[in-house]
């Protein structure tokens, strides 16, 4: 199989994020916001490897947090003098709603109860906060019902059968987010449903968030499509202030994950067992699910194999790839595409080793910045 020297001898199982890919994207990203007008964040439940945010904050204009600890990681590690984090939950808490505020710029609400429950507590401690609510637009085009946020019975934000226009004049925008990996017709058809459910309160608005989902950075996305439908809206809405907040976009092909061959099975097909594990280091592949491209592997060619994780759960199996040369106990594995929606969501499970985390720089020169052992594992439990 194809291998790069520079890779040859790295501890795995290691993610590893190009600088190069990585700026690239976040070029894209820029030059629609020079386009546009729009202000895109980050959202961290997407990529948090804040290693890389002295790059990422050269771009982007704040981070999008899904609670108080994202929240903190954003204040810390986003240093930028105009930075914005805007942080939402399903549901805030008591004991952190005003930690949250002390540190949020914009704080989105996900139900009108929580919105009037916990408004002052918010504007008590940061009297220059931003309120927002989370509306559901009840459309979406979203592949699987699992990433479906507009899906029947959703508890994703407020369907307008439930909308109190009591509390328009405390909020200074509405946030909806209905797309999952679509591209920007997907996102046309969204804003229809949106205008058409909750266009009437936009002009008491300072600003719309279009969410995330936004497949901007992949092979093939309609840029141009995208800045229009931005231009459009704004042009409608009186010059409205317009948020993104991808994290997919950000890392989309920015990095890949690497494993080692440990042992090689057979069981009327060969098996190759890795240091590594779909369950507990590529959860998306399981709950998407989709197969990741491996390098190297084609289906024409003759040796074939499946590729499956050192975890007890029978399914922790990554698929059936096929070599050019036979693979031997030793060889690295490359899985592409393995920087967002990876690390963020990783587990111990069965007590295996969290992959290390490292970025190539756009010099070539590989740089480890964390590696985990047992006491990231045993500091979980008690």
């Amino acid at each position: 199989m194809n291998k790069q020297a520079n890779l040859d001898n790295i501890k795995t199982p290691c993610y590893v994020c190009e600088e190069e890919l990585l700026e690239h994207n976040l070029k894209v990203l820029q030059s629609i916001q020079d386009e546009s007008g729009a202000k895109i964040i980050l959202a961290l439940k997407g990529f948090a490897m804040y290693s890389t945010f002295d790059m990422v904050v050269k771009y982007l204009k704040g981070c999008t947090a899904s609670g108080l600890y994202e929240a903190k990681l954003a204040y810390e590690e986003f240093k930028q003098d105009e930075r914005e984090i805007h942080t939402y939950s399903v549901a805030f808490k008591d004991e952190e709603i005003e930690d949250i505020a002390k540190i949020s710029d914009y704080l989105v609400f996900n139900s009108i109860d929580q919105l009037k429950k916990f408004k002052d507590k918010a504007l008590h401690v940061n009297k220059n906060i931003s309120i927002s609510l989370r509306v559901n637009p009840e459309f979406s085009l979203a592949p699987v019902d699992l990433y479906n946020p507009c899906g029947l019975y959703s508890r994703l934000g407020v369907t307008i059968e439930n909308f109190d226009e009591s509390v328009l004049p405390f909020i200074d925008g509405l946030n909806f987010h209905a797309l999952c990996e679509e591209n920007a017709q997907g996102l046309e058809s969204v804003l229809k449903a949106f205008e058409a459910k909750f266009g009437k309160y936009i002009s008491s608005l300072k600003y719309v968030n279009f969410g995330g989902g936004h497949h901007i950075t992949k092979k093939g996305y309609d840029v141009q499509k995208l800045i229009s439908l931005i231009q459009d809206f704004k042009h409608r809405h009186n010059n409205i202030d317009v948020y993104l907040e991808p994290g997919e976009a950000v890392g989309w092909q920015s990095g890949y994950l690497i494993a080692t061959v440990l042992d090689i099975v057979h069981n009327g097909i060969n098996i190759a067992i890795l240091d590594t594990s779909a369950e507990a280091h590529m959860p998306d592949t399981l709950s998407m699910p989709y197969k990741a491209q491996v390098r190297g592997s084609e289906d024409n060619n003759p040796h074939r194999y499946r590729l499956a994780g050192n975890t007890c759960l029978a399914g922790d199996i990554m698929g059936d790839y096929a070599f050019k040369q036979p693979l031997h106990v030793g060889d690295k594995i490359i899985f592409e595409d393995q920087i967002h929606y990876t690390f963020v969501k990783n587990t111990t499970f069965n007590g295996v080793k969290l992959p290390s985390l490292a970025i190539l720089r756009k010099n070539k020169k590989l740089d480890i910045i964390k590696e985990f052992g047992y006491q990231e594992y045993k500091n979980r439990l008690s």
